[in-house]
């Protein structure tokens, strides 16, 4: 991991019974990703989240025994969480907070971020369908409260139309990625000082 300005990265790797992961990711990058978690939904949401929040992402997963994708998901949204809370460090110079309203056609998505060092996630963003493509739809609530707990940041994700599954769950995506772009940017009026009025991001960042 390196928390330097200009550099703000980490790596994360995580091995368990169920999983392998690895997974990478740049801060300040261009939106260019590398994603093969062997759930082709996840490696399509994951992209959106990479190339529109302009983060540069590499995500490699194994499965081992898991036969409904859930502990694949969760993993992957436990090292992205851990990753961005490394790479940000002790938040010094960033904005802090961000929001994205994002359509996909029918569908339109709010998120809203904040890098508290609170892991909390509040989600409005209901599913139909029990699957959205080869992946079950209640995993993607699952991989956003996973996500903002190990990332601790609060997350507010309000799904504010849409019919189509897919769409839904991209356009959510697309917004995370957006809201956290914005909450992750170095503001230069604010360079070196912590944005919270305690001097510290509250619980520090893992």
């Amino acid at each position: 991991m390196s928390y330097m300005e200009g550099k703000r990265t980490a790596t994360i790797a995580r091995e368990t019974t169920e999983t392998r992961i690895a997974l990478s990711i740049a801060i300040d990058g261009t939106g260019k990703y590398d994603v093969d978690t062997g759930i082709h939904m996840l490696d399509h949401l994951l992209e959106q989240f990479a190339r529109h929040g302009l983060f540069d992402m590499t995500v490699r997963a194994e499965s081992h025994r898991d036969i409904d994708h859930h502990h694949a998901v969760e993993d992957v949204a436990i090292c992205l969480g851990q990753a961005l809370g490394r790479a940000l460090g002790e938040g010094k110079g960033i904005a802090r907070m961000g929001h994205a309203i994002v359509p996909m056609d029918e569908a339109l998505a709010m998120v809203a971020v904040d890098m508290s060092g609170r892991g909390y996630a509040v989600l409005d963003a209901p599913f139909k369908r029990k699957k959205v493509g080869d992946m079950e739809s209640d995993l993607v609530r699952h991989f956003l409260e996973t996500m903002a707990r190990e990332a601790r940041a609060t997350i507010h994700v309000r799904l504010l139309s849409g019919s189509n599954e897919h769409h839904k769950a991209e356009a959510i995506f697309k917004a995370l990625g957006r809201a956290l772009d914005a909450a992750t940017r170095l503001d230069e009026r604010i360079r070196g000082d912590v944005p919270s009025t305690k001097g510290v991001i509250e619980g520090g960042q893992p």
